[in-house]
Parts: C-alpha cells; structure tokens; sequence
C-alpha cells in the first residue's frame, strides 16, 4: 500500500503536469469583446459632392419642385383642370427622381452599381424634367385662373426649368468629357495589345 507522502507526491506531479499542459495548449480562452458588423459600412455623405455645381442644382431643383408642388396642391377648385393635373404630375415626378439621385449621390451609392451609367441616367433626368417642366409650365400659364396659387406655381415652374436647363448642359458637356476620355484610352489598349499579339507571331518559330 502507498504512504501518504507517496500520494501526495502522485497529486503534486498530476497538478503540475495539468498546469504545464494548460499553459502549452494553443486553445486559450480569450476574453477579446466581439465587435458588432457595421452594416452601413462604406456609406457616408460625400460633403464635397453637395459643395459641387451638381450637388447645389440638385438641391435647388428638389426645393424648387416641392414648393411647386405645394403651390398646385393648394388649388382647391379649377375648371378645366388640365394644366392644374399636368403640372402636378410634373413636379411630383420630379421632386422624387431628382431626390433619389440627390440621396444616391450624396452617399456615395452609386459606386456600389457600377454597371448603371450614372452620368447618363443623370443627364436623361434633367433633360426630361427641362422639357416637362417647361410645358407644364407654359400650359398652366395659358391656362389659369389668375389665382395667387397657380401665378406661384407658374413662377416656380420656370424657375426650376431654368435650373433644369443649366444642369441639362453641365450634364452634357460631363457626359461628352466622359466618352471623351474613355474612346482614346480604349483604343490605345487595343493598339497595344495588336502590337504584343504581333510580337509574339514574329518570335514564333516557323512550324515545319
């Protein structure tokens, strides 16, 4: 039978290899927090965009169609209701495009869908409000009531084509710089590679 000075000297050893075994394991306990994902990574407001020519128009023509808008919407009885319908649809159409690709741009979301030509979704946009917001206008202001409501909606409605109008050529001219640069850069890689194709058959041995 074993002494007990033996069984302690068994304990001992036993707690001592427990703790050389625990401090050599490469499975630690960690005690390292988790961090929550951040889902709205990579979304932030482009301050510079809203500082630039484009991000100025956009928030003017988004002001400018909504108190339009409000003008129309406080006419409580026309005849013929027209011009009142038309305009209303306008600047309703309007206010909520432009103010998507306000919000779209502004945040930088555009970037995530890089297959949509922004440039010229862009460009479609302004040229179609310039157009709409023009006729709507005319019509409202041939035909009217001479109330205080439609003389405003009227006001606003040119002033917002004229805002239009500006972004429709800035628009143009960003989108012509765009094809600009992309048609030469375009085909000096085609060039390039013609020419490393051609080298390659030139160094080619003739097959026998």
């Amino acid at each position: 039978m074993r002494t007990s000075e033996e069984t302690e000297g068994f304990d001992g050893e036993a707690s001592n290899t427990s703790m050389i075994s625990g401090a050599s394991s490469p499975y630690q306990p960690t005690t390292e927090p988790v961090h929550a994902r951040n889902v709205l990574g990579g979304i932030r407001c482009d301050v510079d965009y809203l500082k630039s020519y484009f991000g100025i128009l956009k928030v003017v023509e988004v002001v400018l169609s909504l108190i339009g808008f409000i003008c129309i919407e406080t006419i409580m009885m026309c005849s013929p209701c027209g011009g009142v319908y038309f305009f209303e649809f306008v600047s309703c159409s309007a206010l909520v495009v432009t103010g998507v690709l306000l919000l779209i741009f502004s945040l930088n979301l555009h970037i995530k869908v890089p297959l949509v030509n922004w440039s010229l979704t862009d460009l479609v946009n302004t040229a179609a409000s310039t157009c709409f917001f023009f006729l709507s206008s005319l019509v409202l202001a041939c035909i009217n009531h001479n109330t205080g409501a439609e003389i405003a909606a009227v006001i606003f409605g040119f002033l917002v084509t004229g805002v239009y109008g500006i972004n429709t050529f800035l628009a143009v001219r960003r989108w012509r710089l765009g094809n600009g640069c992309q048609g030469p850069s375009q085909s000096s890689e085609y060039m390039r590679a013609r020419t490393a194709s051609h080298g390659e058959m030139e160094a080619r041995p003739e097959l026998a």
